[in-house]
């Protein structure tokens, strides 16, 4: 079976997407990069949505990664190197270029981790066993953009990562394999993101072979409301909660990947 794997560039997910890069049991063909910042007057809206309270997380998260940034460093493209494979980046997912670049690849499945773009019902379409998601929640909870943030407000005991296929709604596709861990009232948003991230990435190995050999089970299960970034009454909520986005762990952690180079 060959997949193509996309994913952006992150502290959250980069271990994982090279991990799944890395052993996937199928031909990766190939590896796109979305980059989370090619539409920053979305991103000045969101910073100034939240009153510039999601600004350290979102250093941690996608700033942190470049500072070290060296052609062909990073472990995402690492991992590809290794599979024969350069990555590509992925202005827009829908757009002519992405599905001709999809299509000459032709991957037999699309597999997305953290990748920060929909894909539109055609563009799934051009692999024949259409694509799978790694979504570092519980689903049906914590549909969106920032699960991890949404479990700890919520004071969730347990939490986890779903594997699940590609849907036109987000987030609410068949669910095909979950990992749950107990979550600590001592982590950050960030290395919770981080740890369920890679739990999910051995779930999603394990889902891509089950695809491969026939043997995929899944179960539709009703959507709750999807939860988008938060505004700055939350984040002000979860401060007094004691609820850290981010520390300078995670940053160290973020500067210790390098970035995924182009």
């Amino acid at each position: 079976m060959r997949i193509a794997v996309l994913t952006t560039e992150s502290t959250a997910s980069a271990e994982a997407a090279a991990t799944v890069v890395r052993e996937a049991p199928a031909e990766v063909v190939l590896v796109g990069v979305s980059d989370p910042y090619r539409d920053r007057t979305r991103t000045q809206r969101l910073l100034a949505g939240t009153r510039y309270r999601l600004l350290p997380w979102l250093a941690a998260e996608y700033v942190a990664p470049r500072l070290l940034r060296q052609r062909g460093a990073g472990p995402v493209a690492a991992a590809a190197r290794a599979r024969g494979v350069t990555p590509q980046p992925i202005p827009n997912v829908n757009g002519a270029a992405t599905q001709a670049m999809l299509a000459a690849a032709r991957p037999d499945l699309i597999v997305t981790c953290h990748f920060d773009q929909i894909l539109a019902p055609e563009t799934i379409a051009i692999a024949p066993r259409g694509g799978i998601n790694l979504h570092p929640s519980l689903l049906p909870r914590h549909r969106g953009p920032m699960p991890c943030f949404w479990a700890a407000l919520d004071g969730d005991a347990l939490v986890g990562a779903t594997v699940h296929r590609l849907a036109p709604r987000i987030d609410a596709g068949a669910v095909l394999a979950q990992r749950r861990l107990e979550a600590s009232p001592d982590t950050t948003v960030s290395a919770l993101a981080r740890a369920l991230h890679m739990a999910g990435a051995r779930a999603m190995l394990e889902t891509i072979a089950a695809i491969a050999e026939g043997r995929e089970r899944g179960m539709v299960l009703p959507p709750l409301p999807y939860r988008g970034f938060p505004d700055a009454d939350a984040l002000a909520r979860a401060a007094r909660l004691g609820i850290r986005l981010s520390d300078m762990r995670d940053w160290r952690a973020g500067r210790a990947l390098g970035g995924v180079a182009l």
